[in-house]
């Protein structure tokens, strides 16, 4: 899941990444991880598997950059590795500027920013630009999104595997990804706008699978990770308004009251997610608005804001313009005496 609802940027250019050099190739160690070519998986499903598989099980080193509209290319650094009494660690670090560093022991991921004290949280996964559902559990995406093989390819001179992942009532971006055949690494992921247009790109430059854990990990101090924060629990409070229309395979994963910190409004927020893609919708009564209908996006962020009934709606997420819209109308008051 991948959703950044602190900042945006609406900018007009799209550039992408020229494909990568072949280092790749001369890079790939074999391993016992990698199946021979009779056990060669036959479907989507079973490609998605092999990929679960190995990034849940394997040590390996991968370099990718990410490109996304109106800004920079980022480069990333992402290490795996399960130690010898079974621990699963894992590195995510982003390579420019002062850097942000993400390590993971089994279920603790601890967060390294510039300025900002070192924290850590439970957490299984950690959340970078690749969704992690996809990684991860990519069968329990089926209810939302259609997996298409479409067959070989070539990416940086590797045979590959090219999967479609469609929504399944069009309501969503796609994506398209590129499997390495020999090991089922991912080497390359598109996000897809509706007529088939590339938004995002994620891009493998070289990649190492190994039989031992790289030396990395060695040198970490677990006993010095900073203790994961304890987070408050929260009852549930009942909102005025519910959601009558939403994506196939997209349900509600967080709800709250929130106080707005600039004017102090009070605001109801839900977040609903199908394991690739998060919304947040935010409901507050029309009359405490302050400000009109808004409708901004660039190629992949949708922030929509808009008069619904007596209520003024505001959806933010990687949807179509037109998906926003169909939710944030479909809004409608819990207690009839709003309508």
């Amino acid at each position: 899941m991948r959703c950044n609802q602190s900042v945006f940027f609406f900018l007009l250019t799209l550039s992408f990444v020229t494909p990568f050099s072949s280092n790749a190739q001369s890079n790939l160690q074999p391993t016992n991880q990698e199946s021979d070519e009779s056990a060669s998986p036959t479907t989507s499903v079973e490609w998605l598997n092999r990929l679960q598989s190995l990034i849940t099980s394997a040590n390996y080193q991968v370099s990718f950059v990410q490109t996304t509209v109106g800004k920079e290319t980022v480069p990333y650094l992402w290490r795996h590795a399960v130690l010898d009494d079974g621990t699963k660690v894992e590195q995510l670090n982003l390579q420019n500027g002062p850097g942000r560093e993400l390590i993971r022991v089994d279920s603790i991921v601890s967060v390294f920013e510039p300025d900002t004290q070192p924290y850590s949280i439970r957490s299984r996964f950690i959340n970078g630009p690749i969704p992690s559902l996809l990684l991860h559990n990519p069968e329990k995406l089926l209810q939302s999104y259609e997996f298409v093989l479409v067959g070989r390819a070539r990416v940086a001179g590797r045979p590959a595997q090219q999967i479609r992942v469609v929504s399944r009532d069009n309501t969503r971006f796609g994506y398209q990804l590129w499997l390495d055949e020999e090991s089922g690494m991912l080497l390359k992921l598109n996000m897809l706008d509706l007529q088939g247009g590339v938004l995002e790109q994620i891009q493998v430059s070289a990649f190492t699978i190994t039989e031992t854990p790289s030396v990395y990990f060695s040198r970490i101090n677990q006993s010095s990770l900073p203790d994961p924060i304890t987070m408050p629990s929260t009852q549930s409070r009942a909102h005025g308004w519910e959601v009558n229309y939403l994506p196939v395979g997209m349900s509600e994963v967080k709800r709250d009251t929130r106080r707005l910190a600039l004017t102090g409004q009070v605001v109801e927020y839900k977040m609903f997610s199908d394991g690739l893609v998060d919304v947040s919708v935010y409901v507050q009564p029309a009359e405490d608005a302050l400000g009109g209908d808004i409708a901004l996006r660039n190629e992949v962020s949708t922030f929509l804001t808009l008069k619904a009934g007596k209520a003024q709606v505001t959806i933010l997420g990687e949807i179509p313009l037109q998906t926003a819209k169909a939710i944030a109308t479909s809004i409608s008051s819990v207690n009839k005496n709003n309508d």
